[in-house]
């Protein structure tokens, strides 16, 4: 999670004195500097520089009036990727939970949470949508174990 020092008026004088090609840059750079790594999309939205700066300016401002630490963040943020299946993000949420000092445990138990939930989430919306697509109860097909689905 890259924090930038600048306000919302610091920033946005930076654009109107550098203009927003070289502030995007600059910003990148310091991204790449913190983490060693620039994210995917970060680098698909540097040819429009306007909505690289938009991007990266709403993301602090959320992250400023957040009451979550920022390893908090940064986990939820690895957690979401990893349900995504966002290999790209993963990866480096992953490295910059590691940077931020985010013991092993703690990432392997995100990504697992997120994986219980993706998959959950996965499940449910098969079973709620099979009794619409099939227009026919669910029946003994949709047991699982031998447990029969509730039947509505």
């Amino acid at each position: 999670m890259v924090k930038f020092d600048l306000d919302f008026h610091e920033a946005v004088r930076e654009v109107e004195e550098k203009g927003a090609k070289e502030t995007a840059a600059d910003w990148l750079e310091r991204v790449e500097n913190e983490y060693g790594a620039v994210p995917l999309i970060y680098k698909k939205l540097e040819n429009s520089p306007e909505a690289l700066i938009s991007h990266l300016l709403y993301k602090n401002a959320v992250n400023q009036m957040s009451s979550l630490e920022p390893r908090v963040i940064e986990l939820i943020s690895l957690a979401v990727a990893s349900a995504l299946r966002c290999d790209h993000c993963t990866a480096y949420h992953m490295q910059v939970a590691k940077k931020m000092g985010i013991p092993k445990e703690e990432i392997l138990e995100a990504v697992l949470v997120a994986g219980l939930l993706a998959n959950s989430s996965v499940l449910a919306n098969a079973y709620r949508v099979m009794p619409e697509v099939s227009k026919e109860p669910c029946g003994a097909g949709c047991s699982i174990g031998g447990v029969p689905a509730k039947k509505e």
